[in-house]
């Protein structure tokens, strides 16, 4: 007996070796530290077996001393049934320990199917003698695979035969399987009930694979397979007739290829490429709809025979594993999805109130001190900006996907491409807000900006561009405008009006009062001159051979200075000519005997004759 326990201890230490080899193939074991951890309570599980199985033997043996004792042998009785209580005791915690352990590693360790006949009947995880779970597992499905061959085979030819270690499945003479201890506690149940399933399962197998294999089932699975492969076929000729009736119907109708597509303007497609693209898109929907009805028909073509469940299992995972997948990614982005939503909604509420405040103060009705209303619509842009990229940030964490490394390795590259690549599109930009608030011009302002004088016809968030007087568009980078000194000619012409202003030089014998007086009489002649307040005259230089006198006069259309400059000349030249004032510009030398002046023939008398030269002989000494 002891040699007989000892026997059977090392025999389960033993398959201690068949499970850290099952655990080695598991995928779980990626940690050490934890398979440490998981081969010790394997260990511990043998061992709990290997004791317990040692304690039933031992406690067997105790009730066959009992049985043999007399009635005289009262006091030995007791001492035996005393000693066979503790053993029940103890092996009654054990199995708790047992079952206990066994639960906490059902997840990790992975067992042999038994597949007799491509459907996985159930699974071992313990060895038996010097048998695998893995040989144990092929062995039995082997057996159960030629049952299928005995006609004499009956469900209720199996039975069910109880020993001292296990509790065996037998076909007459031949042992099918044999239920062991730790076989039923890896199923959480006892041996019997075990077997009784087993039992059960193999049976309903067997009869199954009987009936998918007769002659009968094999006719019938192959003409259901040809009236598969019939109705694929008429499917598809009526989809290939059906789109081909439907576009020649459409090809019918002429009118309504004529016009073609336009999208302004612009003529997207004829009638002859609309045409085309019809043809392409029917004929994609053609193979579409072939392939889609092919792929649908194998799974059930596959499905009629028993041999090739597994293929029509695999196709429609292909379509049923991708649709799952993105339905529960779905579900379970919904929460995020309506966080999204109420942040969207705060955010829009808050930027409609901004965007009321923008409009009071841009008509007047809200007054802020040190702001203008002019101001209103480019804070509001600024705070907008601002707002909606505040928004992304707080929404960018429920976005899906937003935790992957690919996500946020194209974040960082979008930011660096950014950074890099709009330094100089930034700086105008800033360039840009800076003008705003410094109020600088407006749009049809006549400024002059560096060398460039016209009107302000556009300002974006880059370039102003500026229409000068010789109608060129030139566009300024707001950064060199705000660079370079700017002159407003508009921004107080409305109101106190804008000092035009040019200078003449007249000769020493012309009274300075005289000139004073033809200078201002030339500028109140002049169009677009205010009359009030009066142009003044200043002299400027009194030079060799001139002075100089300066004429300053009011408008208020800065942006028609050309044209008022061109006639105020043409005026000073009138006046002057007709006061019979010579105008010493730049300046002028003559010798005035024998010199014609310099004044226009329409302005002088009709008796004038040019002065003689005045000669004088000298006398000798």
């Amino acid at each position: 007996m002891k040699k007989l326990i000892y026997l059977v201890i090392c025999l389960v230490i033993a398959g201690q070796q068949e499970l850290l080899a099952q655990q080695d193939t598991s995928n779980h074991k990626n940690d050490s530290t934890h398979n440490i951890a998981l081969n010790n309570q394997l260990l511990n599980i043998q061992k709990l077996s290997a004791d317990r199985l040692s304690d039933s033997l031992k406690r067997q043996q105790l009730e066959k001393q009992v049985a043999q004792l007399s009635s005289a042998d009262n006091l030995k009785r007791l001492d035996l049934l005393k000693e066979v209580n503790a053993i029940k005791e103890k092996d009654s915690l054990r199995l708790v320990q047992q079952k206990h352990q066994i639960d906490s590693l059902r997840k990790f360790v992975k067992g042999f199917p038994v597949v007799p006949f491509r459907d996985t009947l159930f699974s071992l995880y313990t060895r038996q003698g010097s048998f695998t779970a893995q040989e144990r597992a092929e062995a039995i499905a082997g057996r159960i695979e030629k049952l299928s061959s005995d006609y004499n085979f009956r469900p209720d030819s199996l039975k069910i035969v109880d020993n001292e270690t296990t509790t065996d499945i037998v076909f007459k003479d031949q042992l099918l399987m044999a239920v062991s201890e730790p076989d039923a506690l890896w199923q959480n149940t006892d041996r019997q009930s075990l077997a009784i399933k087993l039992k059960s399962s193999i049976g309903a197998a067997v009869l199954q694979h009987r009936e998918e294999t007769r002659w009968q089932t094999l006719l019938k699975e192959s003409l259901l397979a040809l009236f598969v492969i019939v109705v694929v076929i008429l499917l598809i000729y009526g989809v290939n007739r059906s789109l081909k009736w439907l576009l020649n119907r459409i090809r019918g109708k002429q009118r309504w290829f004529t016009s073609g597509i336009k999208i302004s303007d612009y003529e997207l497609l004829n009638a002859d490429r609309q045409v085309y693209l019809l043809d392409f898109i029917f004929r994609i929907v053609k193979w579409f709809l072939i392939i889609l009805i092919v792929y649908l028909a194998l799974p059930v073509l596959f499905g009629i025979f028993p041999f090739t469940h597994d293929l029509s299992d695999l196709l429609i995972g292909y379509i049923t594993s991708p649709l799952k997948s993105i339905a529960v990614s779905i579900w379970d982005y919904i929460p995020n999805l309506i966080t999204i939503l109420v942040l969207f909604v705060i955010f829009r509420y808050i930027l409609r109130f901004i965007r009321y405040i923008r409009d009071e103060v841009a008509k007047g009705s809200l007054t802020i001190p040190g702001f203008y209303p002019d101001w209103a619509s480019p804070t509001y842009q600024i705070v907008r900006v601002l707002i909606l990229a505040f928004m992304l940030i707080v929404i960018f964490p429920y976005l899906p996907g937003s935790d992957s490394a690919v996500f946020k390795g194209v974040s960082v590259f979008v930011g660096v491409l950014f950074t890099f690549g709009s330094a100089g599109a930034l700086g105008n930009i800033v360039s840009g807000v800076v003008m705003t608030y410094t109020r600088a011009f407006k749009l049809g302002d006549r400024v002059k900006i560096g060398e460039v004088t016209g009107d302000i016809i556009e300002k974006t968030m880059l370039v102003t561009r500026i229409r000068t007087v010789q109608n060129e568009i030139i566009s300024i980078p707001n950064s060199t405008v705000i660079s370079n000194h700017t002159i407003n000619y508009s921004s107080d012409a409305p109101d106190k009006g804008l000092i035009i202003h040019t200078t003449v030089t007249i000769g020493y014998d012309a009274p300075w009062r005289q000139v004073h007086q033809l200078l201002i009489d030339a500028a109140l002649d002049t169009p677009m001159v205010e009359k009030e307040p009066l142009p003044y005259v200043y002299q400027t230089s009194l030079d060799d051979y001139y002075v100089s006198y300066r004429i300053n006069a009011f408008t208020k259309e800065p942006n028609r200075q050309a044209a008022i400059y061109s006639a105020l000349h043409a005026n000073i030249q009138d006046h002057f000519n007709k006061a019979g004032v010579e105008i010493m510009s730049p300046h002028y030398k003559a010798l005035r005997d024998g010199n014609a002046t310099t004044i226009p023939p329409d302005y002088l008398p009709k008796d004038y004759t040019a002065p003689g030269f005045v000669t004088q002989t000298r006398k000798p000494e």
